[in-house]
């Protein structure tokens, strides 16, 4: 089986409509690290407080490379209300950092090579099931890669529409 090794986490870059203005971009966004690719993009907030409450800021902005699987604030929104507020809490830091480091995978993994691949072993070392659903890559069955190849510094960026959580143990 086809395995992705273990590392860290999140953030995204919004492309402009014309391919001229993408090609642009991605070379633009391949300056910046993943957070700094994510604070630009504007529809991160959530996911930014929430490695700013995990204490991952440092590790993200790290030389990686990494692949980060990234949760817009729509797909924070669809959790349970009181949710958010609860993990970014500092008791419940732990739990926090699960399930940040769940979307990020060691090494740069371009959607090409995902979407061959059954599953990927994120950075807290639980795996993520791979599937091509349609024309979509999903994780888990649940969420769907809606932007993919977002290239920055330390790594690629894929955003999701859904949070996936890690299994129990």
């Amino acid at each position: 089986m086809k395995k992705i090794a273990t590392t860290i986490l999140l953030g995204l870059f919004a492309f402009a409509s014309t391919a001229t203005a993408d090609h642009h971009n991605e070379k633009k966004a391949a300056k910046k690290t993943i957070v700094e690719t994510a604070v630009a993009a504007g529809s991160f907030k959530t996911l930014a407080a929430a490695l700013g409450a995990a204490g991952l800021v440092e590790t993200m902005n790290g030389e990686g490379p990494f692949t980060v699987f990234a949760p817009t604030d729509a797909a924070f929104a669809k959790l349970p209300k009181g949710t958010v507020e609860e993990l970014l809490k500092p008791e419940n830091k732990a739990k926090l950092v699960s399930i940040l480091t769940y979307h990020v995978v060691a090494g740069k993994v371009m959607a090409k090579t995902a979407v061959t691949l059954d599953k990927a072993t994120a950075l807290n070392k639980k795996d993520i099931a791979l599937a091509v659903k349609g024309k979509s890559l999903t994780l888990n069955g649940t969420a769907k890669v809606v932007k993919a190849d977002i290239e920055c510094s330390n790594g690629v960026i894929h955003v999701i529409d859904t949070v996936i959580l890690p299994p129990a143990k």
